[in-house]
């Protein structure tokens, strides 16, 4: 009985597709036809790479992004939107920060409870003073370097070139990449300065002679 239904249902089936067919018509063709054209893209691709290697363009790209990354290196981008002080400003930040979510170690003991305030200046101590200044005003950095050692600060650009100025005076600066520490802290005018004050962080904004 399955094998009967099962052959009824082929013949139905064939039937439907054959009648199909023969109603369908031929409409031409309508507007002006092009033919599909699908070039091997990994065969273009090794073409152009082949034609760069004999003429000496990938060493020439070599050279250039090799060039661009130093010059990344020793001139980063300078931070947006920092200018030099015209007034002093005096303010404090606090670090403190609300957990969102549990915390918990490899054995599962917790280390921080969602909603729980962690202030991570309870477990550090910053030693040194942070100074920030533009690199390229030769007053600032006068003013930095005469006022602070490497050992009682830490000289954080926000313009210039570390490099060079750490060749040129023989000490250690930083760098503030992409403006994180003075778009955390607040700052927005240099030279600045900020120190541990207990549980904050106390700024200012210095004006130095000149700035107006």
């Amino acid at each position: 009985m399955n094998r009967t239904l099962e052959s009824f249902a082929i013949v139905a089936l064939l039937s439907v597709s054959l009648t199909s067919a023969t109603r369908a018509r031929d409409h031409g063709v309508v507007g002006q036809a092009f033919p599909i054209i699908e070039p091997d893209l990994l065969a273009t691709m090794e073409a152009k790479l082949q034609h760069l290697q004999a003429t000496g363009g990938i060493d020439r790209m070599n050279t250039e992004f090799a060039r661009r990354a130093e010059a990344r290196v020793r001139r980063p981008k300078p931070v947006d939107g920092i200018t030099a002080a015209t007034e002093t400003r005096e303010w404090a930040y606090d670090p403190t920060i609300f957990i969102e979510h549990d915390v918990q170690d490899q054995k599962g003991n917790y280390i921080a409870r969602r909603g729980q305030a962690v202030n991570p200046l309870d477990f550090t101590v910053v030693r040194q003073a942070l100074i920030f200044v533009n690199g390229d005003s030769a007053a600032e950095m006068a003013w930095a370097t005469s006022q602070y050692s490497d050992l009682k600060a830490k000289i954080i650009l926000v313009n210039g070139s570390p490099i060079e100025e750490m060749t040129a005076r023989k000490r250690r600066f930083y760098f503030d990449q992409e403006g994180r520490l003075t778009g955390k802290l607040g700052i927005r005018h240099t030279p600045a300065i900020a120190v541990q004050d207990g549980r904050v962080m106390k700024l200012s904004e210095i004006k130095l002679k000149g700035n107006s």
